[in-house]
């Protein structure tokens, strides 16, 4: 077979000339495998939360609506990206055939993997769905994926189930990302601190904070509290709707001496929090979007509106190690661990 675009754009139908991830429609046929693709048996799609949420409300909580859902956009566009959040996810599956461009990498045929890069520029056919479990945004299937030259991936762990490997590594790039940008002595406001990412973000930002520092989360259900106190992810706990700037605002400044913060991360899985996120932090802090539910558009107008001169950053699913330290940080705290476990392998 030919050599591809390591970067996918020969999988591109329409609109000609685009990259995979913006593309209306991609190829998926897995009857042809490139030289410098990597063709996956798929076992399961962790789905993005922003993703997952926004399909579970439009099937009105009903499984088989969900199930049907993710098969129509997967058979339109030859990917699970979702049309109206622009998100997809990840997977793991099994290696089952290995581009004859790419055999000098440390894999073989049989090998079972976590893609790392996202389902909304991800080739894949599904042949069926077997199951879909909301309660972890998860959906198990049969079904094939293919990754392209420029594709990471992570083999998944021999010391953990996949499932808990699969729900860590989905959103790793969250706390990779707070432990390069939380310093000693930072003040950090977690918005959504009770999810996966939101955790995992708590756990890095009190490692980085040291004893000067503070975290403070933002939840809005109190089943969160326990775990949070339990586990000592946080300083402060503020019970805000991240969709109510104002009450966030003076929620954070109670906590906090009446101060702003240094770094807000937004973990929030539904729309309109962007202003709950600029508020808070102040000016020459730190604001990184990891939400897929974030409008880019609204966060900066409404940075510009209220005169908030602070550094956004888009909420890149990927920084370096990001894997690597995502996983350690379950390997190292056994309660966060147990509780992974006990919330998301099913």
């Amino acid at each position: 077979m030919a050599t591809g675009c390591k970067y996918g754009t020969h999988r591109v139908i329409d609109p000609v000339g685009a990259m995979p991830q913006t593309a209306r429609r991609i190829d998926n046929d897995m009857s042809k495998v490139y030289d410098n693709e990597i063709l996956l048996d798929v076992i399961a799609l962790n789905v993005d939360s922003a993703s997952f949420t926004q399909i579970e409300q439009e099937a009105g909580h009903d499984v088989e609506k969900i199930a049907a859902k993710i098969l129509s956009i997967v058979a339109e566009r030859g990917k699970q990206q979702n049309p109206v959040t622009g998100s997809g996810g990840m997977l793991i599956g099994k290696v089952a055939r290995i581009g004859s461009a790419l055999k000098d990498r440390d894999l073989k045929v049989g090998d079972k993997i976590a893609s790392l890069v996202s389902l909304s520029l991800t080739p894949l056919k599904i042949k069926k769905i077997l199951k879909v479990m909301p309660e972890v945004d998860r959906v198990l299937i049969e079904g094939q994926a293919i990754l392209f030259e420029s594709g990471i991936y992570a083999k998944l762990p021999e010391d953990m189930d996949e499932g808990l490997a699969l729900a860590a590594l989905d959103i790793a790039g969250a706390p990779a990302q707070t432990a390069k940008l939380v310093k000693p002595g930072d003040t950090v406001l977690i918005l959504g601190a009770g999810g996966k990412s939101g955790l995992m973000c708590c756990y890095e930002a009190m490692k980085r904070v040291g004893p000067t520092g503070r975290v403070i989360a933002n939840i809005r259900s109190e089943r969160y509290v326990k775990p949070l106190r339990d586990m000592k992810l946080c300083h402060e706990i503020v019970m805000v709707d991240a969709s109510k700037p104002v009450e966030m605002l003076n929620a954070v400044l109670a906590v906090n001496k009446g101060k702003e913060v240094d770094i807000v991360i937004n973990c929030v899985n539904m729309d309109g929090t962007e202003m709950s996120s600029i508020l808070p932090v102040r000016d020459g802090g730190i604001v990184y979007f990891f939400s897929m539910a974030t409008s880019f558009t609204r966060a900066a107008l409404g940075a510009e509106g209220i005169g908030k001169d602070c550094i956004m950053l888009v909420g890149n699913g990927y920084t370096k190690d990001h894997a690597e330290i995502t996983l350690w940080e379950l390997r190292e705290n056994p309660q966060l661990r147990k509780y992974f476990e006990e919330q998301y392998v099913k």
